[in-house]
């Protein structure tokens, strides 16, 4: 099928009951070998590095051979200003650790530095997780995966014109305009312990967009999601929020979450789901107070699996390095219906690992705040918020308009390329799935007819999707949502299992973990 085709915004969802998980989905699963370089400052408890750890436990688990392994395109300028202010992210370009004295004012306006601070490649490194979010919805519209998971995104806190809470880019949000161009309505559920302020906010005011934030609530960053808080507008009762307090633990979570998404899948019959799985709501936490399991924090991934509607996976908080890694490589293994070993396996990290060198953690004594009356006063009041909402909500069916048509690899080409590789996927950069990975070998290809298709692509932009103009964004309400295939330049790269030489030592903050 020709993907230049003109296509419809799918109407209803192909959601099942929950626990009627078919079997074994196709995953595809983004990773850039030089995210873990990239460095916040001394002291500062979020560390990219932490993806490094989770990739290197999906190598050496075997997981990385079940699925489709995808390097990020990095997302360019006019990608990031779908939803951020154009000045926003010309400043994230242009600030460097070593001209932000020049540039005092505007740090302070976009709530840059202290939190937030002025790194090395800072920009690049915005381009590169907003790049894996925005291609895994590309690859759930073509329908050329069930899961994809981006672990290095999820920087929900994120605003339209400034940084929070270590987010400069909201990927999030990035990724659910993508997926409007193709369904009707997104579900967004969020599961780290800080409430999901960021991506609530740009979506508070439509029913395009249904957020469920479950987080902890009082005296806490970012201080919002109050059980009140239910949206305005046309999107009142599209945002539910889920306050919890400290020491919540695997039961008392699910007795909430799982009544709750169950509803919501039920009413809202989402077309995609996109998933936040901040691992800061783990047991024992540098900066978190929750305390879940590993088991437990994935039960939330295997129960949105269950409704066997395309999930996007992404990451978000977590600072205790050794936990992320657990949370993610684990969760991964849910995505794909493979079981991991509880030892873990000989790698560069083992060390994180002891003394136990076992992939979960057991919850701590600390004690669960969350009384049982609490909880099912919360329960009910979310149940009856979602009782308020018209069944299925639905948007004017319109044609989209046609996207770009990028030429095709040639058919005769390596037999272990990736078959489902999406040709009009420019925000993607494929990598090979080789059974044995070990070492990194890159060999890029340029597209063919460049400028032809940057014609295209110029057209495609003018063709804006009608559609999306229901798209309310409260900070921005004439939020420019194009419907344009991704713009950024097509690149074929075919990568094998990341070299490990230079990957540094064991980070100084392990004495924090």
């Amino acid at each position: 099928m020709c993907h230049a085709e003109s296509r419809k915004i799918a109407i209803g969802s192909n959601s099942l009951p929950s626990g009627a998980d078919m079997g074994n989905k196709k995953v595809c699963y983004y990773y850039d070998p030089e995210i873990g370089n990239y460095y916040y400052e001394q002291g500062h408890p979020m560390k990219p590095h932490r993806m490094r750890m989770t990739h290197a436990l999906l190598a050496q688990y075997g997981l990385l051979q079940h699925m489709t392994v995808l390097k990020p395109s990095p997302a360019q300028e006019k990608d990031l200003c779908k939803f951020h202010a154009e000045d926003y992210v010309s400043f994230l370009r242009r600030i460097t650790p070593d001209n932000q004295q020049d540039h005092l004012r505007q740090l302070k306006r976009f709530n840059v530095g202290d939190d937030c601070p002025v790194f090395d490649g800072l920009y690049s490194f915005c381009q590169t997780y907003a790049g894996g979010s925005i291609g895994g919805a590309v690859k759930l519209n073509y329908e050329h995966c069930d899961i994809a998971i981006n672990w290095a995104g999820g920087l929900h806190h994120a605003k339209k014109c400034e940084a929070s809470g270590f987010c400069y880019v909201n990927d999030v949000v990035l990724a659910i305009l993508e997926l409007l161009k193709f369904h009707e309505r997104v579900l967004y559920v969020d599961i780290d312990i800080h409430h999901g302020d960021g991506v609530e906010e740009a979506f508070y005011a439509t029913d395009r967009v249904m957020t469920v934030s479950f987080h902890k609530f009082g005296e806490y960053f970012p201080g919002t999601g109050g059980i009140e808080d239910i949206g305005v507008g046309k999107g009142k009762y599209y945002a539910l929020n889920v306050p919890l307090d400290d020491g919540i633990d695997d039961e008392s979570y699910q007795s909430l979450f799982k009544p709750i998404m169950r509803k919501v899948m039920e009413v809202y019959r989402p077309g995609t789901v996109v998933l936040q799985c901040g691992a800061d709501s783990l047991s024992g936490d540098w900066l978190g107070s929750f305390n879940l399991t590993v088991k437990g924090h994935a039960e939330c991934v295997r129960f949105m699996k269950s409704f066997n509607v395309p999930l996007l996976l992404l990451g978000g908080g977590g600072y205790t390095l050794r936990n992320v890694a657990r949370c993610w490589c684990y969760e991964t293994g849910v995505a794909l219906g493979v079981e991991v070993d509880d030892k873990v396996p000989e790698h560069e990290y083992i060390e994180y690992f002891g003394p136990d060198y076992t992939l979960h953690l057991a919850p701590s004594n600390m004690k669960n705040k969350n009384s049982r009356e609490k909880l099912d006063r919360i329960r009910a009041k979310v149940l009856d918020n979602i009782s308020r909402l018209p069944h299925a909500p639905s948007v004017q069916f319109q044609e989209r308009p046609p996207d770009t048509e990028i030429p095709e690899a040639d058919e005769d080409e390596d037999d272990n390329k990736d078959e489902r590789k999406d040709p009009d996927d420019d925000v993607n950069v494929d990598y090979l799935r080789e059974t044995t990975p070990s070492r990194v070998k890159m060999e890029i290809i340029e597209p063919d007819a460049k400028d032809e298709i940057e014609m295209e692509l110029d057209k495609g932009v003018r063709e804006t999707d009608e559609s999306l103009n229901d798209i309310e964004c409260l900070m921005n309400p004439t939020l420019p949502t194009e419907a344009e295939a991704p713009a950024s330049e097509s690149l074929h790269t075919h990568v094998e299992e990341e070299n490990s030489k230079n990957l540094p030592e064991q980070p100084e903050d392990m004495q924090h973990d």
